[in-house]
């Protein structure tokens, strides 16, 4: 990622680290990537916020790749929005979309996010850029939010103690309506592994006459977790409230380091020679049933929406001097 995104910038992740408490987390704060990224389908209130939390969850967690490839969240689910996928690119672009169904939208009371994606999987998947180099985490959704399926996923596939905090709120200035997103995450890492173990599941009924041991939490990560509870979600977004400004709200006592700021960037990767190598996949009796009554083929990237004309006979030109070639 790029660094040196100037102090309480927007579109930009704050990595930072609470040593005396062993914390290390990133704060993210995003304004006009966000905004534009939602703007490009002009998504439903509701639809917006759900998909700015994600979007601010995957760039909390992709931010982290010490490499080039892709972070990539996406959930497959039975709710009023049943598909969302975001996109990170490491260093520092990312695109997102939403899949939903208008006529299933509550019209009154704001919902909650979980009920709004409703029940299915929420998965988390790593890319280098090999088959080989390939992890992917699910994390089974059933009405929670995507702070908690977080949380979830940390405990059952990292064991790495985890906190997340998300929010997206509308700004209005100067009569014009646009999206703000921010996100906070921290983690546990003691350099002593026995230090990370989390409150565990109950055993089961313990025999006559003697009580189930219950486990305990380090007093450093009791005390990290309760000063995270304290944030609230307009602090997240507040464009008057810098993450540096909250981060020293919070761990001022104990002191707390920023490192360099990194960029981020709302920017889809299609392209032509994107979709010529996409077409490549299909039969060319598919290729033929996707001309058009004016003869051409039209894409349309579900991502950014910018739209592909082309001519069926340049596409199997190509195709075929590409077979060629290999």
């Amino acid at each position: 990622m790029k660094a040196g995104a100037p102090e309480g910038a927007d579109d930009a992740v704050l990595p930072f680290a609470v040593e005396a408490l062993d914390v290390r987390g990133r704060a993210v704060r995003l304004g006009p990537a966000i905004d534009t990224l939602l703007a490009r389908h002009a998504y439903p209130d509701a639809v917006a916020r759900v998909l700015g939390e994600a979007a601010a969850l995957a760039i909390l967690l992709g931010s982290s790749l010490k490499f080039e490839g892709r972070f990539q969240l996406q959930t497959k689910t039975d709710g009023a929005i049943d598909m969302i996928v975001v996109d990170f690119d490491a260093p520092d672009r990312v695109r997102a979309y939403a899949r939903y169904d208008e006529a299933r939208l509550p019209t009154a009371t704001p919902p909650r996010t979980g009920e709004l994606v409703g029940r299915g999987i929420l998965a988390m998947t790593i890319d280098q850029g090999t088959d080989a180099s390939r992890y992917q985490g699910v994390v089974a959704l059933d009405g929670q939010g995507f702070e908690e399926a977080a949380h979830q996923y940390f405990r059952q596939s990292e064991q790495i103690p985890t906190r997340v905090r998300l929010a997206v709120a509308e700004e209005i200035s100067g009569g014009r309506h646009s999206y703000r997103a921010g996100g906070l995450l921290i983690q546990f890492l003691p350099t002593s592994p026995e230090r990370v173990r989390q409150r565990d599941l109950p055993p089961g009924d313990a025999p006559a006459g003697h009580s189930a041991p219950e486990g305990g939490e380090d007093d450093a990560w009791t005390e990290a977790k309760a000063l995270v509870e304290t944030v609230r979600d307009h602090e997240l977004v507040d464009p008057s409230v810098s993450s540096e400004r909250l981060l020293y709200r919070l761990f001022h006592e104990r002191g707390v380091r920023v490192f360099a700021g990194l960029s981020v960037r709302e920017e889809c990767r299609c392209s032509r020679d994107r979709i010529l190598r996409m077409m490549r996949n299909f039969p060319p009796g598919d290729r033929r049933d996707m001309v058009g009554d004016d003869g051409r083929i039209g894409v349309t990237c579900e991502f950014c929406s910018r739209h592909y004309d082309l001519d069926p006979a340049e596409v199997e030109a190509e195709i075929s001097a590409a077979s060629d070639a290999a």
